[in-house]
């Protein structure tokens, strides 16, 4: 089994997170926001990804650390459970419509972090999450993965569903990209022989 564990304390969380990436979608997520809970939930299931997630933040100042943090926690437990990244797909998409909206997302697991995000929500919250902080949540996890991560909402109205189509997008991308290629089990997925590092 692939897994990783991360715990993480500073003065601003304290964090627990454990993946299984040959998982079947189970979860335990309590960060403190429901909104986010409910999202990491939805990665997790349709990523097949076991996600375990704790987050005791200083929700008393605002969202943001708790956010950041957990994804920061999120992508390092996939990195070390990728560990050299031989055998790996590497490669993931996904069309992922939710109702009216339509998420698409591509994504490398290449060792070079960075978040292109084409999405504009038209309300400044959902639930009590800020609406700004998905952006940052992306950009954490594929900072923390070394993911090159590229998400965009073709179209839709409601912020809701466009956010969670996102979130599923990824899901079904990740799935793909971590899975083991049966051609190549052996080989890291690379001319250079190396992910990152």
């Amino acid at each position: 089994m692939r897994t990783g564990t991360i715990t993480r304390k500073t003065a601003e969380t304290d964090i627990a997170v454990s993946v299984n990436l040959d998982g079947t979608g189970t979860y335990s997520v309590s960060t403190g926001i429901g909104f986010l809970d409910h999202m990491i939930e939805q990665f997790s299931r349709h990523s097949l990804i076991d996600i375990e997630c704790r987050v005791n933040g200083d929700l008393h100042v605002d969202q943001h650390h708790t956010t950041e943090d957990s994804a920061i926690a999120i992508g390092q437990a996939i990195a070390q459970a990728l560990g050299d990244k031989r055998g790996i797909v590497r490669y993931g998409s996904a069309y992922s419509p939710m109702d009216e909206a339509l998420a698409r997302v591509a994504l490398d697991i290449s060792g070079r972090p960075i978040l292109v995000w084409k999405m504009e929500f038209t309300q400044p919250r959902l639930g009590e999450m800020d609406t700004e902080l998905f952006e940052h949540w992306f950009q954490s996890v594929a900072q923390a993965a070394g993911i090159t991560l590229h998400i965009e909402t073709l179209y839709g109205q409601n912020n809701h569903h466009m956010i969670e189509g996102i979130y599923k997008g990824f899901a079904r991308a990740m799935r793909q990209a971590v899975e083991i290629d049966p051609r190549k089990a052996d080989a890291v997925p690379s001319t250079k022989g190396q992910l990152g590092g």
